[in-house]
């Protein structure tokens, strides 16, 4: 019976693969030696599990803001946006990242002040939430040039879900009055 036999196929996977998906991180840091954060925070996203790619901008520098506006007293942030490709569930991600600040030294102790790392999840392919865990896309990344210009930076086609081309965006922001670059950058991002 033993040469007659056809060998079974493997069973299926109980928990199917997810198609992966570019993630949109956003990175900010305004204390200590800021570049080494980012770059730092960078290498630890390629270290994600079910993370398979990860392009990162160039930096810029921005104003700190506070509750009552620009603070140019304070220690200037310097940004970025990383592209990531994962299979990592949105959720899980967040949480991740959420890990990797409090690895560089983040205390979430207050929504307007300095931090050591910052990381949004910006936007999750085409997938979007509104539940207060997890909002995304980030509910004000259309009003942030320091998160849209570097992002175009590294994706010139970049589509933020609900809003539009990235590109567009960015021509309004920069066509107001006033120093939208600048804008609530030292604001609480996750």
């Amino acid at each position: 019976m033993g040469r007659g036999r056809i060998p079974l196929p493997p069973p299926p996977d109980p928990r199917p693969a997810r198609e992966p998906q570019v993630a949109v991180i956003g990175l900010g840091s305004n204390e200590g030696d800021r570049g080494e954060r980012l770059r730092a925070a960078v290498e630890r996203l390629r270290r994600l599990p079910l993370v398979d790619d990860v392009r990162m901008s160039e930096p810029i520098e921005t104003v700190a803001v506070r509750t009552d506006g620009p603070d140019p007293d304070a220690p200037r942030y310097l940004n970025a946006v990383a592209l990531i490709t994962t299979r990592l569930a949105p959720a899980v991600l967040l949480g991740m990242l959420h890990a990797v600040e409090e690895e560089q030294g983040r205390v979430r102790r207050e929504r307007w002040g300095d931090r050591t790392l910052d990381l949004d999840l910006i936007a999750y392919g085409d997938f979007v939430s509104d539940d207060p865990q997890l909002t995304v896309p980030h509910p004000r990344a259309a009003e942030r040039l320091f998160v849209l210009q570097p992002w175009l930076s590294v994706d010139p086609d970049a589509v933020l879900p609900g809003a539009g081309r990235v590109d567009e965006l960015v021509r309004r922001l920069t066509n107001r009055e006033g120093s939208p670059a600048e804008a609530d950058a030292g604001e609480e991002r996750s």
